[in-house]
């Protein structure tokens, strides 16, 4: 059953970040990758009250492997970023690939931190 979860909520998550994206990087004219800035940090936050949520009780296990390994781990990626930011620093664009790294854990763990926060608010 668990693993039936993840894939559910991996089905969702792998269109949800390619769809968002494009959606994203369409609407920015900059090389950078402002698509896979977004669904990181939303699937940050998305963890974080999910963990939240966990923590206090107000969540299973079971929403946890749909959404959290499932979905989160498809909407999020840690492959995409790492080649982008090669790519921005083979091309030229230091700048940008440092301001992605920088970024990109910055917003992150300040997203899962909100995240987690407002959960705990929210069913402690």
């Amino acid at each position: 059953m668990n693993w039936a979860l993840v894939i559910v909520g991996g089905m969702v998550g792998a269109p949800l970040r390619y769809l968002t994206d494009r959606a994203v990087q369409s609407r920015h004219d900059t090389v950078f990758p402002w698509g896979t800035f977004t669904v990181n940090v939303a699937g940050s936050l998305v963890l974080g009250v999910l963990t939240g949520a966990v923590t206090t009780g107000a969540a299973t296990s079971h929403l946890q492997l749909l959404l959290g390994t499932g979905l989160c781990g498809a909407l999020t990626t840690y492959s995409t970023f790492s080649y982008e930011t090669l790519r921005l620093a083979q091309d030229g664009a230091r700048f940008h690939a440092v301001a992605n790294v920088v970024g990109s854990v910055v917003a992150g763990l300040g997203a899962a931190l909100v995240g987690m926060a407002a959960a705990q608010a929210l069913w402690a």
